[in-house]
């Protein structure tokens, strides 16, 4: 007979090791931190950030009012430092040109230099130009000035002797409306004649793509300058507008219904979408419901890769005074003074509008490429 052995310590029990409990992780957070990893998206989200910013407060951010006019062709006005003495100051000063009482020995012009008695202070949110915040609130204050209203031109000044700064911001709002207006209807479009075109198929997707393939083999730069052409000088800058938005969509939908055409026919084939096919859910339910939140991801890529050419065809069509007429204000009507070469190499800073195109087309490029990789790593 066994004994009972009351001195043995009784078996212990070990707690049961517990798993790491990983919660279940949506789509939109992965494509985030997917796209934390690359510096470049970063950086082209903050910048495109910053640009829609000063797109909506363009009026804020501009330090003069655009309409203003000053000496023509003035060079832009360096900010100093340093007093007349040389000394170090902290609050940050320019120096306007003024006519010294010394004459040129050669022309017998008076020479110019810089003003140095009279320093016009800069700061942040100054007193400058009135205006309405948002079309709506009068407001006066401005994000970076000089402290006593007096004219600053950081960038220089054109022809008429406006602030180019002030009218390259002033610009970015109707630049940027008329490339993300067009986006919008272009996705609109592009997306439901894709969609509709692959998911149906047959006889009705060959004649679908039969019309799209004529509207991409127009050649789309004659046909902007033919249909622009006939609006008459005379016409409403509102009308003007709309019209050329207008064409720019209607020329620019079928390359985006190529691509979600492309997307829909492999989805389509989907073991989820034939069975929702087997049990009778409607077509209209099958396309909204299960085809196009698997399309949405390539369509926000696109639609990020599209902005920058639609800033750029603006830039062109505006060079070539085909997109924005006066008293209206974008990136391509400032590039029209810089269409001889006296003028560019006079007064170079008449260029400043383009480094602005460049900053939104690297931009977007940037956001582009890092969605891309962020929805699609393989």
């Amino acid at each position: 007979m066994l004994a009972f052995d009351s001195s043995a310590t009784p078996p212990t029990t070990e707690p049961a090791i517990k798993k790491p409990s990983h919660g279940s992780e949506s789509y939109l957070a992965l494509v985030w931190r997917r796209l934390r990893r690359s510096w470049t998206g970063m950086a082209g989200l903050v910048l495109v950030g910053l640009l829609i910013l000063m797109a909506i407060f363009a009026d804020f951010f501009a330090p003069m009012d655009p309409k203003a006019t000053d000496v023509g062709f003035a060079p832009p006005q360096i900010m100093s430092f340093h007093d007349k003495d040389g000394g170090f100051v902290f609050q940050p000063r320019v120096y306007a040109l003024s006519d010294s009482e010394e004459l040129d020995p050669v022309t017998f012009q008076p020479i110019v230099g810089m003003d140095y008695d009279n320093p016009r202070l800069l700061g942040f949110f100054v007193k400058g130009a009135e205006y309405n915040l948002l079309g709506l609130i009068p407001a006066n204050r401005h994000f970076f000035g000089s402290t006593d209203g007096q004219p600053v031109h950081f960038l220089g000044t054109d022809k008429f002797g406006r602030d180019v700064l002030s009218r390259a911001i002033i610009g970015s709002r109707i630049s940027l409306t008329i490339a993300l207006t067009v986006v919008f209807i272009v996705t609109i479009i592009g997306t439901t004649v894709g969609m509709v075109s692959g998911y149906f198929g047959g006889s009705f997707d060959v004649w679908v793509q039969r019309f799209v393939e004529l509207v991409l083999a127009f050649p789309q730069l004659p046909l902007y300058l033919a249909l622009t052409s006939l609006i008459p000088v005379t016409a409403p800058t509102n009308v003007f507008l709309a019209f050329v938005i207008a064409v720019m969509s209607a020329l620019g939908w079928a390359q985006m219904s190529r691509e979600v055409r492309g997307k829909t026919l492999a989805l389509a084939r989907i073991d989820y979408v034939r069975a929702a096919m087997a049990v009778g859910a409607t077509d209209t339910r099958i396309i909204l419901q299960h085809i196009f939140p698997n399309v949405m991801s390539h369509v926000i890529v696109a639609v990020t890769l599209a902005i920058p050419s639609v800033v750029l065809l603006e830039s062109f069509l505006g060079f070539l005074g085909f997109a924005v007429k006066p008293p209206l204000i974008s990136w391509g009507l400032m590039l029209q003074d810089t269409a001889t070469y006296s003028v560019i190499g006079s007064y170079p800073w008449i260029l400043s509008p383009v480094a602005f195109v460049l900053v939104t087309v690297f931009a977007f490029n940037a956001l582009g490429d890092g969605l891309r990789d962020a929805v699609d790593p393989y």
